[in-house]
């Protein structure tokens, strides 16, 4: 088999008035994602780390933030194309490993639903989807609540 890995990284602001949406799932809060799309930092990451595995650029290149098309766009649906992607390059899925940092609202009970979100649009078990969060201990721009930060590693493999 020919095994790939990639990494991904995405940053977005944070601002009042706007929605959160991370790993497909809506959060109550005070703050949300300033974005061209529905700014789920964590599925932008997971989608640059495969689209890097593979070596199709990245996700800007693929969905530009300058194109209508993708205005306001639920990025499940960016995530389901990439696999597209993938699929149309003979690659699959293997596992993917995230880190979401932020320093609130706290996230712990709905990691489960983030990893069944990620799971069905990537079409893989959800024992292949970890989804981890941390704080900056109220340090840099994620501690002081102005944006919200996402690492993935993801591993593909020619079927």
């Amino acid at each position: 088999m020919n095994f790939r890995i990639g990494f991904g990284y995405d940053v977005h602001q944070l601002a009042a008035g706007r929605r959160l949406i991370l790993g497909g799932v809506e959060i109550s809060h005070e703050k949300g994602i300033v974005a061209h799309s529905d700014g789920d930092v964590l599925v932008h990451a997971i989608c640059d780390a495969l689209l890097g595995a593979a070596g199709l650029r990245d996700i800007g290149y693929h969905f530009p933030d300058t194109s209508e098309k993708y205005r306001g766009i639920s990025s499940m649906v960016l995530l389901r194309d990439t696999v597209s992607l993938l699929g149309n390059s003979g690659y699959r899925v293997g596992n993917i490993d995230t880190t979401l940092c932020l320093q609130r609202p706290k996230i712990k009970d709905l990691v489960p639903q983030m990893i069944r979100n990620l799971a069905d649009a990537i079409n893989t078990e959800t024992a292949n989807v970890s989804v981890k969060a941390t704080t900056t201990e109220n340090l840099g721009f994620v501690g002081e609540e102005k944006g919200v930060a996402a690492y993935a590693v993801a591993l593909i493999y020619k079927a």
